[in-house]
């Protein structure tokens, strides 16, 4: 059977260069489909909370400029931590939370792509799904509201802080044992609501959905990394797309980040190594380092903020599974293992309770 060779070369922007690269696709001339099909109406999968639909509206118009012709539509799902919005997360379980039903819905072929807060993506993606894209990163960082505008350091003695991250409440609590860190769910109008109406002094939020919301103005302090390293992922949307979807594939190259990407996937595989989910006190930073350097950053943290490890590595940006690993390593070596196995007993018993 005849082959026809297709060669394509990508151009892509990152933080510190114009890249290329070049990848080559073989495909029988009597079977176009799934490279080439012409679909006239491409479904979005998305949560129904105020910022997932602004971060799918943003994917919706990025994929609409440069497919005039195609229509595109977002269908809401609800998910499970959607539904349950009266217990901590981390007393809930954290797998699939957000996810499950967007990739059932994925899988079904009810929706042809879904949009992740990478953050929330559990590391074990289910078999026939992949990451197509990951998109430039927002401010990563997390942000303080507090009352008086104050930084996390001149809370007063014994403020209570809103949060539902035991990632943050950790690292906070590193800093500040004095505080009164009490769980907090909802979307922002509610958190904010609860500090205006004197319930709480300050809430802990990411950065990066305050810039979406419009709202970034409201920020007190954006925590600087060496007092609280956030969460894997935070700032970045995943792309979930099925595996033999081609035509999908090559449409969302466009909002593909590259160094976005790398750091990211760095991040995801140093959290599957420590096998933590998104409601243990991890926190991990990775960035592209003009040229192609990638740095990486993580912290391992008890649960009430005693014990701190943190460590670093440095590394080719194509080796970024083979840092993300030695890192987590690092951690597990120091202490870290200890640490996240008794947090896991932990919050198994209250899972029970």
């Amino acid at each position: 059977m005849k082959q026809k060779v297709l060669t394509r070369i990508l151009f892509y922007e990152t933080n510190v260069s114009l890249k290329f690269c070049v990848f080559t696709i073989s495909i029988n001339k009597t079977d176009r489909s799934g490279f080439l099909e012409n679909r006239d109406k491409i479904v979005i999968g998305s949560r129904g909370s105020k910022l997932a639909l602004i971060q799918a509206n943003w994917v919706k118009s990025e994929l609409e400029k440069a497919n005039k012709e195609t229509e595109f539509v977002i269908e809401v799902i609800k998910t499970t931590g959607d539904k349950i919005l009266d217990t901590p997360l981390a007393k809930i379980g954290d797998i699939g939370l957000f996810t499950k039903e967007l990739e059932e819905a994925l899988l079904d072929n009810r929706v042809d792509l879904v949009v992740h807060s990478a953050k929330d993506m559990p590391t074990a993606i289910p078999d026939g799904l992949e990451i197509g894209a990951v998109t430039k990163r927002e401010d990563p960082h997390d942000a303080l509201i507090s009352k008086d505008n104050k930084s996390l350091k001149d809370l007063p003695n014994g403020a209570t802080l809103g949060t539902s991250s035991l990632r943050r409440k950790a690292q906070i609590l590193a800093l500040r044992q004095d505080l009164n860190i009490v769980d907090l769910r909802g979307n922002l109008d509610t958190r904010v609501g609860k500090l205006e109406s004197g319930e709480l002094d300050a809430i802990v939020v990411a950065k990066a959905g305050l810039n979406r919301l419009g709202r970034g103005d409201v920020a007190s302090e954006i925590i600087p990394s060496d007092i609280m390293l956030h969460a894997v992922g935070q700032g970045a949307l995943c792309i979930e797309v099925r595996e033999n979807d081609e035509h999908i594939k090559k449409m969302i190259l466009i909002i593909q980040h590259f160094d976005t990407r790398y750091a990211v996937m760095a991040e995801r595989t140093l959290l599957k190594r420590l096998q933590g989910g998104c409601q243990i006190p991890i926190g991990a930073h990775a960035e592209v380092i003009f040229p192609v350097n990638l740095k990486m950053e993580a912290v391992v943290c008890s649960l009430d903020g005693t014990t701190v490890i943190r460590d670093s590595v440095e590394g080719k940006v194509d080796d970024y599974e083979t840092m993300g690993n030695e890192l987590a390593e690092r951690l597990l070596g120091r202490g870290g293992r200890q640490i996240l196995e008794d947090i896991r007993t932990k919050l198994a018993e209250e899972q029970i309770d």
